[in-house]
């Protein structure tokens, strides 16, 4: 029971760690410097859940399945927000099931070594993860057209939309968030594995 609650946490608070992200990005000129911590922060909620629960049953293939939760989790909060009248476009939900696969791939194929999940699993989530989120990105609409089109009545002053500064980490939000992304994600990584042997 309690590796399911673990479960279902994770996938909730991947969904408000998306939103809020979600949010910081449309709304500021900081889109590229946000982007790397939205990289990194779901690289965090998709590795260490992912890892823990793969590693508790050791079958390859319940990453993908905790990816799938993540992800239906996350579609509901969409809806839900495109109730209360956000563009449909606005809510930018991350890819995580790809590289969930690429998880449960590293551990089948390395025979179900703990290791080799740690380093391969993790550097491969944690470059691909920006590389699916970004390719999404880029297929919605423009963030700053559609944040002057849907003004929020109580946005803060940080929040107000104005033209974004080009050139921020040389214009390559993929490359940093996945460079640093494949750095830390070995170290969530072993932290999901840990988990298990408290």
């Amino acid at each position: 029971c309690t590796h399911y609650l673990f479960i279902v946490v994770v996938a909730v608070n991947s969904t408000l760690l998306t939103i809020n992200s979600g949010d910081y990005i449309f709304y500021t000129d900081w889109a590229w410097t946000s982007f790397v911590v939205f990289s990194i922060a779901n690289t965090l909620m998709t590795v260490v859940g992912a890892v823990y629960y793969l590693t508790f049953t050791g079958v390859p293939g319940t990453a993908s399945y905790y990816g799938l939760i993540m992800q239906v989790y996350t579609w509901v909060a969409k809806v839900a927000w495109f109730a209360l009248g956000y563009p449909v476009d606005f809510i930018v939900h991350p890819m995580w099931i790809p590289s969930c696969m690429l998880l449960d791939l590293a551990f089948w194929a390395t025979k179900k070594n703990k290791h080799s999940l740690i380093f391969f699993g993790g550097v491969l989530v944690g470059m691909s993860m920006p590389l699916f989120n970004m390719v999404q990105l880029m297929l919605i609409a423009d963030p700053l057209e559609t944040a002057f089109k849907y003004p929020r009545p109580t946005l803060p002053p940080y929040m107000t939309p104005i033209e974004p500064q080009v050139g921020k980490f040389y214009n390559s939000p993929v490359a940093l968030g996945a460079g640093a992304g494949s750095v830390l994600a070995c170290t969530f990584a072993a932290l999901g594995c840990k988990m298990n042997t408290w």
